[in-house]
């Protein structure tokens, strides 16, 4: 069976990508990556696949008259290299409809709390000021809202008396990096179905 092609958008540091690379060299992740693209040319990201055999590149936002044609230049670079899954690690701007449209079911993303509590940014100082006992990660597919796609894997942790927007952020970024290769091997072994807002695991044969 030929193994899924991910396209990784990033803006960051890419330690998610990372955990990703590692759950495919691992053979737990049967999937190639086929590209990792990111917006902001200094994303540490970039300096991370430096040397590898992983094609990286940047689409500067800064470059384009409109998100349209920012959107659009993207596309055409993941259409280019077949990629069959969007990846969202890090990426630090709103999809448009426009976008989500052409990859329609096809783009999944991580969230630093248990959705559909504390979306957008901050989703870990909320948790702390609301005084949340549990917080945690979820991975969902991309719709047209602020985090509120269809879910598909969640994982809880502890807040702790004396955690720091830092610490819970730490805590919470290690759960990601377990669960995130999980869901993306759920819909490469073809697992994952979407019926209205809800995503069902179809079991192993």
């Amino acid at each position: 069976m030929d193994k899924t092609v991910i396209g990784v958008l990033a803006s960051g540091r890419g330690s998610n990508l990372q955990a990703i690379v590692d759950a495919i060299q691992a053979g737990r992740l049967a999937a190639k990556i086929g590209v990792v693209i990111s917006d902001n040319p200094e994303a540490n990201v970039l300096k991370r696949l430096a040397g590898s055999d992983i094609p990286a590149i940047c689409i500067d936002r800064r470059q384009f008259a409109s998100r349209q044609q920012f959107e659009a230049a993207v596309a055409e670079e993941l259409n280019i290299r077949h990629v069959g899954l969007v990846v969202l690690a890090g990426f630090m701007r709103i999809l448009s409809q426009y976008f989500i449209d052409r990859f329609a079911g096809k783009i999944m993303n991580i969230h630093p709390s248990l959705l559909p509590a504390f979306p957008g940014e901050n989703a870990q100082h909320k948790a702390l000021y609301y005084g949340a006992k549990i917080a945690g990660c979820t991975v969902h597919f991309v719709d047209e809202g602020m985090d509120t796609g269809p879910i598909i894997l969640q994982e809880a942790v502890p807040v702790l008396e004396n955690d720091s927007a830092e610490t819970l952020s730490e805590r919470i970024l290690h759960a990601e990096h377990i669960l995130y290769p999980r869901a993306l091997a759920l819909y490469c072994e073809g697992r994952l179905t979407i019926e209205g807002r809800r995503v069902r695991i179809i079991d192993k044969e």
